[in-house]
């Protein structure tokens, strides 16, 4: 539907403001998509108090009825504006020298003289100066996927540009009333939005009328209610913190009580609460904190959180501080899967009109924006690759263009002797920092005590169909929302799904709160650093740290996840060798050691840095957060003053001068290191239970991390890789005993634990598909053959490809080994398939529910076999990774011979600095590129049996290369090698063809004959020869004469080239039984 145009609204009072917010939000919460937002008249009739319209220029309803000759259609809009608006209307001109301006002017005028309505200049400014005119364009065509040379498109003119007072009295010199009008509608309009204190859902319903003292005092009853009992519940199910008495739970719970009472936030932790305990009784797992919300005695009593914070001495101040009065924040990781429900149910208890999800903006940075602009201008991809390239990317701290230019001599010869990259780097920067679209906050929700459109504007997701609110989240709170962070944690439902998992195939009933800290199963596999697939220990940094450390209590993995960041890293290797007695311990001060006798006299933790200024210097903790913070921000004025107050402070307790001023500066210096103990304390207990999961029920832990991730072959692969490493076997897919999910079978009676492999984690097939093939085995019971799949196959659930998949992957091998011939047939099991459907739909079926023939039978036609290495290359493409073996597999005699490290041996390796060695893999791609000097160079992933690796071939050895960079050829490769952070980057000094490298140092193979076979087909067995060329390796021939072990071996005269595909071809040959290496 067309819309009769656009009108332009100010707000003259907060009643106009909250008319204004009322209108927007309307406009896209009740608009159909397919129709843009927009409002009825009705609506801008219910809500026009307090607002001032102007008719909207050459887009507006009333320039639209003129130029569509309506001259009597724009005096009745005009009219009814009017009987609205009354003195507020003002009819809109201006002029940007477009056509549809002058078009309309004169009629525009004569109609607003003649009803006696004022004018208004005003221009429409997109942008700053007519220089930025072209950049504006490109963000135009940025925004809509058009080229800049288009002619159909969305256009401004260079006129849109930010004019001064000058250029608007001379634009409008013959109309002095209408720049008049501008002043007078300022005027008019003086309001400015005024932040607003909190605001909050009432928890406790009070009488109609209830003051916000009364409201306070039942919320603060109702919370010191929940916590007593909450708290009796906890110290009934959990020991006491050592060096801690019951009292000292009460005192602490008064303490807080108290303090959240006196800032007047009760509410909060009773709506955080009962969102928190209703998630938890659906089942929906939630995290044991987040942030330094789990320092408060009072969240843990609510279950907020489930660390008990004097156990751990986390600080109650660091989450709510008496002394700088601002909102509390907790943020809630909740099991991904489920999210969405407590966000409903939410919805549900304050209406849905009082809770939105929070917006927030995508900026044009650095590397983004060239590509954004090198589109639009139609550059080569490869030419503006090679100079994203050049831009640092740094998501911690972004490089800008300006930054990269000045540091990149490479950046600015391009620019100086390429025009068309000086106008993409001057049109980027232009642009670099503005906003690129709008998507919604990943964890940001704001729950209000009315309507939310009263409050600010709101519009709605079109992937959820969620409202969400135009103002970020400052200016949300600024208008009075408190915050509530939702956000979706998929390692707790990795953690929910094993533990559902261990119940259905153990019988085992497991509660993760409350599993032993002290599990030895547990801590020695994080001495052996297996943690992959656990949480925050699994990169190999960490992995590499934690067996030197060699971890043996759980405060050990929370000094690991706030030690393992960009800064404190570098004292990883103090802790790790104070921990083991090969450096001397240091407390700074004899007063300090309880603080730090934990962490073996490092400064880890904000924490330590409040207690030290409240035990050495007399803060109270409130004013050491105080301290905390002005460390972090370096003000030098705030912190000469701290450094004053800390001396004076510790002298008082009887430290020297010179001990305090250099323990302050110490201190000073690991602050703005320094970790919230709080959060670390909660991730190390969810690091802790994946870690306890793995080491007692690793297949199903396995299993549910590989559902999880069923979408990402990168770290199925990883999974696979790892599972086969701990005696898992990975079993193939099947149609018979495959689900959604990967199923784990635990090890028992002496036989291995396995995991069946997910049937949607092929590619090309879908949930859909594989819960067909799930119902039709529930209802009739295990395909017992290719013709029962054929004649039960759901035609519409499953394609031809889907089909193919499952074939190459192995999916079929239960019905029918031969993986090619099923792969071949499959238009003949898709005809079986839909002509039993048509039987069924014409009701032709025979009493045992089958088709009137009965099970047809496929008449399969022969195919060619699939090699080994074809068979490999087909279920690679099926799944994404070997499964069933690879290739490299059977180089496996020669691979030491030829001093190969494994991937996952090498990378470690490059952790103890080692900088090159020799890999063996198969191309898996090869990507070439030219540089900067015109040479060519090419980026190759190559696979082996532990992972895939990337390496650079620069021109030099690509020329000799290049023929071997084919998809599923074996290589020999020498590197070089270099880390950054946790990535290695390796350039290839050299490649080779692995046959003709295995070639060179393989002795020998025996080849052992069946004599009967031997006497039966000689002459087949005389072409043996034909499959030989000269080389360095002897070949012995064994001729077996009967069932009792008698054998002839003979040496085949001269020397010859042995490798797997020669050895495969001998295999083949009649009457061979094996072939082996000598």
């Amino acid at each position: 539907r067309r819309h009769d145009g656009m009108i332009a609204l100010y707000a003259m009072s907060e009643r106009g403001y909250a008319n204004l917010m009322k209108l927007v939000s309307r406009a896209h919460l009740l608009s159909a998509e397919h129709e843009g937002p927009h409002i009825k008249f009705s609506q801008l009739a219910a809500a026009s108090e307090d607002l001032i319209v102007l008719t909207g220029g050459p887009d507006g309803p009333i320039d639209n009825a003129i130029r569509a000759n309506q001259n009597s259609l724009a005096k009745l809009r005009l009219e009814r504006l009017l009987q609205l608006f009354g003195d507020r209307l003002y009819v809109e001109i201006q002029r940007h020298g477009l056509e549809q301006e002058a078009q309309v002017e004169p009629e525009l005028l004569d109609l607003a003289y003649d009803m006696g309505l004022p004018i208004v200049a005003t221009n429409e400014a997109f942008f700053a100066s007519p220089e930025d005119y072209e950049a504006h364009d490109a963000l135009l065509c940025i925004a809509e996927g058009k080229y800049l040379v288009e002619d159909d498109r969305r256009r401004v003119t260079p006129e849109h540009y930010f004019k001064s007072a000058e250029e608007m009295v001379a634009l409008f010199s013959d109309l002095p009333e209408a720049l008049e009008n501008t002043i007078e509608i300022a005027k008019r309009c003086p309001f400015r939005p005024r932040g607003r204190k909190p605001i909050l859902p009432r928890f406790v319903a009070t009488a109609e009328g209830a003051s916000d003292a009364d409201q306070l005092a039942a919320e603060a009853a109702e919370l010191k209610r929940q916590a007593e009992e909450g708290l009796r519940a906890r110290l009934a199910a959990n020991p006491l913190a050592p060096g801690f008495t019951e009292e000292d739970y009460w005192k602490r719970l008064e303490f807080e009580v108290d303090i959240i009472t006196r800032m007047k936030f009760p509410g909060y932790f009773l709506i955080v609460s009962d969102f928190i305990k209703w998630a938890k009784g659906q089942g929906i797992p939630v995290g044991p904190g987040r942030g330094s919300g789990a320092g408060s005695l009072v969240a843990w009593a609510l279950t907020i959180t489930d660390l008990d914070p004097l156990r751990f001495g986390l600080l109650f101040e660091r989450f709510l501080n008496p002394e700088r009065i601002s909102m509390p924040d907790f943020d809630v990781d909740f099991c991904q899967d489920r999210r969405d429900e407590v966000i409903r149910y939410v919805q549900q208890k304050y209406g849905e009109d009082r809770v939105a999800q929070i917006i927030t903006h995508g900026k044009l940075q650095a590397r983004a924006v060239l590509r954004d602009v090198g589109r639009v201008l139609q550059m080569p991809y490869g030419q503006v690759d090679k100079l994203c390239k050049l831009v640092p990317n740094n998501p911690a701290n972004p490089v800008t263009l300006a930054e990269a230019i000045a540091a990149e001599p490479k950046l600015q010869e391009a620019r100086d002797s390429e025009p068309i990259v000086a106008r993409l780097l001057e049109i980027a920067q232009k642009l670099e920092g503005l906003y690129r679209h709008a998507s919604t906050h990943a964890a940001g929700m704001v729950i209000g005590d009315r309507p939310l459109e009263e409050l600010v504007p709101l519009y709605r997701d079109p992937k959820s169909n969620f409202p969400i609110t135009q103002f970020n989240w400052k200016q949300v709170e600024a208008a009075g929302l408190v915050k509530f962070d939702f956000l979706g944690l998929k390692t707790l439902t990795v953690l929910k799904k094993a533990v559902d998992l261990i119940e259905q195939c153990r019988g085992i009933k497991i509660n993760l709160s409350s599993v032993p800290l002290d599990d030895r199963a547990t801590f020695e596999l994080l001495a052996r650093a297996d943690t992959v697939g656990v949480f925050q220990l699994e990169s190999t940094g960490m992995r590499e740290s934690l067996k030197q450390l060699k971890p043996d209590r759980f405060e050990d993995i929370i000094a690991m996840v706030a030690l393992y960041r960009p800064g404190p890293m570098d004292n990883i290797p103090v802790y790790i060798n104070r921990k083991h007695g090969k450096e001397p311990v240091d407390y700074l001060h004899p007063m300090l050691e309880p603080i730090l006798k934990e962490t073996y006299g490092v400064i880890i933790y904000q924490e330590q840095v409040m207690q030290i200024a409240q035990v050495l210097a007399g803060y109270s903790l409130g004013e050491a957060d105080l301290l905390r913070r002005a460390m972090g921000k370096k003000d030098k004025a705030e912190m000469a003053r701290q450094q004053a107050r800390f001396v004076e402070g510790a002298m008082k307790n009887g430290v020297s001068q010179k001990d305090a001023v250099y323990i302050f500066e110490l201190v000073d210096k690991f602050a703005g290191y320094g970790f919230n103990k709080s959060h670390a304390a909660a991730y190390a207990l969810v690091s802790y239970h994946t870690a306890y999961l793995k080491a007692n029920y690793r297949e199903e832990f396995l299993a549910a991390s590989m559902t999880l991730d069923r979408s990402n072959t990168d770290k199925l692969a990883l999974f696979a890789a790892e599972a086969r490493r701990s005696g898992i076997i990975v079993k193939p897919p099947c149609v018979n005993a495959s689900d959604v999910d990967f199923l784990p079978e635990p090890a028992r009676d002496g036989q291995p634990g396995a995991i069946r492999y997910s049937l949607a984690a092929l590619k090309n097939i879908g949930e859909g598909a594989v819960e067909a093939i799930v119902a039709a085995r529930k209802e009739r019971g295990a395909f017992q053959d290719l013709s029962d799949f054929a004649a039960r196959l759901n035609v519409k659930a499953l394609n031809k490809r889907a089909l193919e998949t499952l074939a190459a992957a192995g999916a079929f091998d239960a019905l029918e080994p031969n993986r090619a011939l099923v792969y071949g047939n499959v238009d003949q099991i898709m005809a079986v398939a839909q002509r039993r459907a048509e039987e069924e739909t014409n009701g032709i079926v025979d009493l045992f529910g089958g088709g009137a023939g009965g099970t047809p039978k496929l008449d399969l036609r022969p195919v060619k076999l699939w090699t080994p290495m074809e068979r490999l290359e087909k279920e690679f493409e099926a799944v994404g990774f070997y499964l069933s073996g690879h290739p490299l597999d059977q180089y496996e005699s020669v691979l030491a011979s030829l001093s190969v490290q494994t991937w996952s041996d090498f990378e470690a390796a490059t952790q103890r600095g080692i900088t090159g060695g020799r890999l063996a893999g198969v191309v898996v791609s090869a990507r070439e590129r030219k540089s900067q000097k015109g040479n060519k160079f090419a980026f190759a992933m190559f696979s082996d049996s532990t992972g895939q690796f990337e390496a650079v071939i620069f021109s030099d050895t690509l020329a000799q290369a290049r023929d071997l960079l084919e998809p599923g050829t074996p290589v020999l490769l020498t590197v070089e090698a270099e880390r950054e952070g946790d990535t290695v980057k390796m350039r290839v000094q050299s490649i080779e063809a692995l046959d003709k490298a295995a070639g060179a140092v393989q002795r020998g193979v025996k080849v052992v004959l069946n004599g009967n076979a031997v006497i039966a087909k000689k002459a087949e067995i005389a072409s043996i020869k034909d499959l030989l060329k000269p080389g360095r390796a002897e070949i012995r021939v064994v001729l077996r004469l009967d069932e009792k072990g008698r054998d002839v071996e003979v040496a085949v005269p001269g020397r010859y080239e042995i490798n797997p595909m020669v050895k495969g071809s001998l295999f083949a040959l009649p009457g061979v039984l094996e072939v082996v290496d000598l």
